[in-house]
Order: structure tokens, then C-alpha cells, then sequence
């Protein structure tokens, strides 16, 4: 069955983003991307600032520089020359320049603010209060850094490899927390359960971190495991999640525990674990056999993140 208009339109535009996410390292010209999207190149421009509120070349800068910070942040090996290279700018003076201008300050300054034991200025950016439980599964945003003391290291990390899978995903954009509970609840839950898909095992995927990204360009994933040949309609779009090496931890608990969850994977077990993050996405898994009290909202899900040799 083919798509209808509105989700070809969806799709060829989602193609984009993912096209400028892998090649932000090359150049990215306007008629390259709008070949990408089967749009006409004399339209392109207007049809994306349209559809993304943002004209294309402020997009391209303001990916490229959060792509940047967010390396800065969790490869401490990496120089800020190398970082600036590998989201395409020719020269440290060009980077720091793009970067003084979206985040205020010089990348060496930033990074060395940025720090995972430091809380976050502005709580409401870098926490998910009001999360909310559903059918065994939460919605949330990304992991919070705000803890006041470093506890120990989770005992229960396990290294995976997990294969890709295919997964219909519907796109949320804006502030995490509550608004993405409601989001699951009133947009994605129902149209998994018209699909007749609460068998198959659903994902969580945040494209951002709240405390680089500003709430109205955060964006996340609701997502569901399908068949390869499955077409999906009423905006989800179909990707494939990587597979390949990840740290998994088991969480069990309350909807407003799991923060505390992934602080304690991300700043007590990565910094010394001889990994890294790479370019993957992180997200939670939720396996249909998973745990679920519906008196308590406690549940149990699987946070993984990517990973590759320090």
C-alpha cells in the first residue's frame, strides 16, 4: 500500500534530517539535499524553512555546533580541532566562532563547564519531572545530570550487540518531560494499539540532550519494533534502529527513578568504563515480556546507550 501524501511529504523530509546528520562532516549544498528529497532545488529552501521553522543553512550550523558540544562532552579525548573537523568546518577559528555564537562561549570554556558532575543551571532544561508509565513503558526525555553526589557505579551494566531492527516511529519536537508523556498517550499508544502492535517491543529514542538542544528543537522518537515490509500511515515514518555494541542497564523501578538510572550510567559507569559514545542514538527498550504494575507504575526497561572503545 503506498504512502498518502502527507506521510511521503513526512518521509522524504525525515530522509533529509538523517541525510544531514550522517554527512555533516562533507559539504551539504542545497541542490545535494533537495535531490535527497525528490524536491525541486529552486523550492527546496522555502519548502524546509516551511516545514522545519528554520531556513536550511541555520539548521546545517545549529547541528553541526550541537553535534560538536555533545562530543566535546563525552569523548574527553577529543580536541576541539578534531571536533570541529568532524562536523565539517575547515578551521578551529571558524568553529569557535559559530560556536561562541550559538552557546555564548568558546568551546574550551564550555567543555570545561559542561562537566557530568555539575548540575544543570536551569533545572526545567535538564530534567524530566511528571514522567508517565503506560502499558509496561515510559515517556520520557533524556537522562537528567542533576545529582548533587556521585554514588557507585551500577553493577548490573551489561556489554550487548544487538542486531538493527526495523521500527515505525512517530516524531515529537519541544520540551521533554510531561509534554512527551502526553504524547505517547495521546497520539502514539493509540495508533500501536489500531496496528495491533503491543506485542512487539517499543523504544524510546532521544536525538537530543535537553541540556545542548533548546526545548523547541529537542526531538524524540516513539517507537515500535515492525516487519521490514511494513508500510506505516497517520505521520509514523519507518527507519532502521543500528545495531552493533551497546551498554545495556536493567532498570526496575518508579517512573521518577529512572533519572536517576541514567545519571548513574552516564556519569559514574561511562567515565570509567574505557568507553565512549558514538554516533548512535541512545535510547530505553521496552521488551513486550517486560514488567509492568499498573497499581504502582512501576516498571522495568533497558537503558542503552552506544558505545566504542575510549
Amino acid at each position: 500500500m503506498p504512502r498518502d501524501s502527507r506521510s511521503e511529504y513526512e518521509w522524504r523530509m525525515h530522509k533529509v534530517l538523517t541525510h544531514i546528520d550522517d554527512h555533516l562532516d562533507e559539504a551539504l549544498d542545497l541542490a545535494a539535499l533537495a535531490d535527497v528529497a525528490h524536491f525541486s532545488a529552486y523550492h527546496f529552501h522555502r519548502l524546509f524553512a516551511a516545514w522545519a521553522g528554520e531556513t536550511l543553512g541555520d539548521y546545517i550550523r545549529r547541528r553541526r555546533v550541537e553535534v560538536a558540544a555533545l562530543r566535546l562532552a563525552t569523548q574527553p579525548r577529543l580536541s576541539v580541532l578534531e571536533a570541529a573537523v568532524s562536523v565539517g568546518f575547515g578551521s578551529g577559528e571558524a568553529f569557535t566562532r559559530a560556536f561562541r555564537a550559538h552557546f555564548g562561549s568558546a568551546p574550551s570554556a564550555w567543555r570545561a563547564s559542561h562537566d557530568w558532575s555539575l548540575p544543570c543551571d536551569d533545572p526545567s532544561r535538564n530534567s524530566n519531572p511528571d514522567q508517565i508509565a503506560l502499558h509496561g513503558f515510559t515517556k520520557n526525555g533524556s537522562p537528567s545530570r542533576n545529582a548533587a553526589h556521585h554514588q557507585e557505579p551500577p553493577v548490573n551494566v551489561q556489554l550487548i550487540t544487538r542486531s538493527p531492527v526495523t521500527i515505525a516511529y512517530l516524531r515529537y519536537t519541544g520540551p521533554f518531560g510531561a509534554p512527551v508523556g502526553a504524547f505517547w498517550a495521546e497520539k502514539a499508544a493509540p495508533w500501536i494499539g489500531a496496528h495491533k502492535l503491543w506485542s512487539h517491543a517499543r523504544y524510546g529514542i532521544s536525538h537530543d540532550d535537553p541540556s545542548i538542544t533548546a526545548p523547541e528543537h529537542s526531538r524524540y522518537d516513539a517507537c515500535v519494533e515492525v516487519p521490514d515490509d511494513f508500510v506505516p500511515d497517520g505521520g509514523f515514518q519507518k527507519t532502521v534502529l543500528p545495531g552493533g555494541r551497546y551498554a545495556a542497564l536493567r532498570f526496575q523501578g518508579l517512573p521518577e527513578e529512572i533519572n536517576d538510572a541514567w545519571t548513574r550510567l552516564m556519569r559514574d559507569w561511562l567515565p570509567a568504563s574505557g568507553f565512549q559514545f558514538d554516533s548512535r542514538p541512545a535510547f530505553e527498550y521496552y521488551a513486550p515480556d517486560m514488567a509492568f504494575d499498573e497499581k504502582t507504575s512501576a516498571f522495568e526497561c533497558d537503558i542503552c546507550i552506544p558505545i566504542a572503545p575510549l
